[in-house]
């Protein structure tokens, strides 16, 4: 029987990992995929996140997680009026496979066990423990652990089979390609027009490529937004391009008013995005870790009791949730599309 069972190897379920295998705990982190996983997402680590990677992990990302441009110089937005603003900070441009495997195998080395390709079927909470079932290259089999703590993130499936419902979610289309625009490539831009989204649009550079992407809440209009962006881009920003690479589809939680969290009860925690930690514009590889970090500690600390557990959890939390709600009050004033997140 394992102390903790972690569901999801991306940057919230690796941190607890690490942080619980540091205190003794015999923990077993459970990822769907095979490792290294591909995840769409921008790669950007803001200036938080590094310091938050050098805490928890004792050292800096490594030159070998990172594509081209590697420094980030920080965010440009133009909000649905068209004017433009530039929040400058250092960070770094990562691609999220390497990343996060590197976080893996810094937590495999802190002794928490590691199972890729292993998917998380249901889970059912007793008196004194919980009850898993996974399933492994077609065998299905369960495990039983004092704690589970599920960071698995938007596209996950538990909360839902544990009745917490569906939440709305924003899905994300991207298209990789070769070309030029006449932007900087050591920002990320990020666009609040209406007419480009129904969210937001962005454009990154990665490794030489273009990625431009938009957030849509009706999946049957990302092509249509798309092609509106990019006529936008050619046109204010003389974007050309030259091959189109590749195209791929996420999905993010779409932030509730008021940014509720759910910490989870008694045996079972949410944490990253799976307990709604999230930053403006999906920036949430911070809120995950530190999240992570936070649920790691909690359990920990007071093992024997899941109530004291639960609410050593949320206080900690309190900061980032905070934090995460000021965030969203700053995106609120630059564009009215995000007014109703205001605290």
């Amino acid at each position: 029987m394992y102390d903790v069972i972690i569901i999801g190897g991306g940057s919230a379920g690796s941190t607890a990992a690490k942080a619980l295998a540091e205190k003794g705990s015999r923990v077993l982190l459970a990822e769907k995929e095979e490792l290294p996983r591909y995840k769409s997402c921008s790669g950007q680590l803001i200036g938080k996140t590094l310091e938050l990677v050098q805490s928890y992990f004792g050292e800096p990302v490594p030159i070998s997680a990172t594509c081209e441009p590697a420094k980030s110089m920080g965010m440009a937005f133009t909000n649905d009026k068209g004017r433009l603003f530039r929040f400058e900070q250092r960070g770094l441009n990562v691609w999220r496979s390497a990343f996060d495997h590197w976080l893996v195998q810094k937590a495999a080395a802190s002794g928490a066990q590691i199972r890729d390709g292993t998917e998380v079927l249901s889970c059912e909470e007793s008196e004194n423990c919980v009850k898993l079932t996974l399933q492994k290259s077609g065998e299905i089999y369960e495990e039983k652990a004092g704690y589970v703590l599920d960071c698995e993130g938007a596209a996950g499936v538990i909360r839902q089979k544990l009745g917490k419902g569906r939440r709305p979610k924003i899905i994300t289309y991207q298209v990789y390609c070769q070309g030029s625009a006449n932007l900087d490539d050591r920002f990320f831009h990020a666009y609040l027009q209406p007419g480009l989204s129904e969210y937001d649009a962005w454009l990154n550079w990665k490794d030489q490529m273009l990625v431009i992407g938009v957030a849509v809440q009706d999946g049957r209009k990302a092509e249509a937004y798309h092609r509106a962006f990019t006529a936008y881009l050619k046109e204010e920003h003389e974007l050309k391009i030259e091959k189109q690479l590749g195209v791929d589809r996420w999905i993010m939680p779409q932030v509730l008013p008021g940014c509720p969290i759910d910490y989870g009860d008694g045996r079972i925690l949410f944490a990253g995005e799976a307990a709604g930690f999230l930053n403006p514009m999906g920036e949430g590889i911070s809120a995950a870790m530190e999240s992570g970090y936070l649920a790691a500690q909690a359990v920990a600390a007071h093992f024997a009791d899941p109530r004291l557990v639960v609410k050593a959890y949320r206080e900690s939390a309190e900061p980032l949730a905070y934090y995460m709600k000021r965030q969203w009050n700053l995106a609120a004033g630059l564009s009215e599309a995000f007014g109703d997140m205001r605290l």
